[in-house]
């Protein structure tokens, strides 16, 4: 494979980042080349196993179709976690009123919470609330606690479904600090599971600022449910920067690409 061809390869993954699929005529027109060299390079992309071809182009490849459990996701890109969460830290301010959402990156900001002062922090995530009354009982967190209560999911140690939702409503924040299981420039942020994403709705509508934790492994990926626009979120931190590709959109809805280092 000559250098150009890798190029148009890039170029080929960075349009499925973009939007999840990619169609064959809209590449020939993109890389000014035949529809069977499109082929070709689709072929060996699928080789890779970088996409999964599908008549007339070919989509991402999302190997998980169920939201993994908590356990599971404490451990998988945990050093990237850490420095998503700690960037988000440094987002709040002394006197917030703050919504970490369920999620093992979201997770990683508390341990940098502990030196706020006046802080109220609002959760649905089991982990979380433990987490915060442990420091608050050894005088390390100064703040109130507030537990948002429904049905819980004990497989992913939080709470959902429509009490939860109601709940929430009667909350207004300054900052919500959102976790996901998958994001796309075209279609925005999605979740594994309903119930979960109802109550990021909501969140998400009665916060001021709403800041999106992920990493990279949600980059271009879709998943069962959409939980809002891109135009609804102000921040999103990663520990890559956004795909060129999604650049322009980016700048369109106004959302601001942090890098955590």
């Amino acid at each position: 494979m000559s250098l150009i061809g890798e190029e148009r390869k890039d170029t080929i993954l960075n349009m499925l980042n973009y939007a999840g699929k990619v169609r064959t005529n809209e590449l020939v027109e993109k890389l000014q080349v035949s529809s069977e060299t499109i082929r070709r390079y689709l072929e060996e992309l699928e080789n890779e196993n970088q996409l999964k071809r599908v008549y007339g182009g070919a989509i991402k490849i999302n190997y998980d179709r169920e939201e993994p459990s908590h356990l599971m996701r404490e451990v998988s890109h945990a050093d990237e976690k850490r420095r998503i969460g700690r960037a988000a830290a440094s987002l709040v301010q002394d006197n917030d009123i703050i919504v970490i959402d369920d999620g093992t990156t979201t997770l990683h900001m508390l341990h940098f919470l502990v030196n706020r002062k006046n802080l109220k922090l609002i959760t649905i995530s089991v982990p979380a609330l433990n987490l915060m009354m442990e420091y608050h009982n050894k005088e390390m967190f100064s703040g109130e606690i507030y537990f948002i209560g429904g049905r819980v999911q004990p497989k992913h140690f939080r709470t959902a479904g429509t009490l939860a939702e109601n709940m929430m409503q009667g909350f207004f924040v300054d900052k919500a600090f959102i976790s996901i299981d998958g994001i796309l420039a075209q279609h925005g942020i999605s979740s594994y599971d309903c119930e979960k994403a109802m109550i990021a709705k909501r969140i998400i509508e009665n916060a001021k600022e709403n800041i999106v934790l992920t990493d990279h492994s949600k980059i271009g990926v879709s998943t069962f449910y959409k939980v809002a626009d891109l135009k609804q979120i102000d921040t999103v931190i990663s520990n890559v920067a956004a795909p060129h590709e999604w650049l322009h959109e980016l700048d369109a809805k106004g959302v601001n690409w942090i890098v955590a280092d």
